[in-house]
């Protein structure tokens, strides 16, 4: 059951949209290797604004994810990739309907 998840709210600098797209689409394969990580999305708002959404069973599985390679890619080349840092946010898991 899905009880906690991120919400990560990133904006690409000018010119960095492509990148940083796919950046999130390959970081896919990351995100399924993470047996804690029961849902990711990667989402694009706007031309240059986009997000990830994940969620964990409980707040052990958020911090796991938290300190592994999709989090530590993301903040290795957020300086290059992002006009401004990550917003990361911590949220509840109030109702959900996934496949299963």
């Amino acid at each position: 059951m899905l009880k906690v998840g991120l919400l990560v709210q990133l904006q690409a600098k000018a010119g960095k949209e492509k990148v940083v797209a796919k950046f999130l689409a390959d970081a896919l394969t990351l995100a399924n290797q993470e047996a804690e990580t029961l849902v990711w999305f990667a989402l694009q708002m706007g031309p240059s604004t986009f997000a990830i959404f994940d969620a964990f069973a409980d707040d052990a599985g958020r911090k796991t994810h938290l300190s592994g390679p999709i989090a530590a890619a993301l903040m290795a080349n957020a300086a290059d990739l992002l006009s401004q840092p990550p917003k990361i946010e911590q949220v509840d898991v109030l109702a959900a309907k996934i496949p299963g």
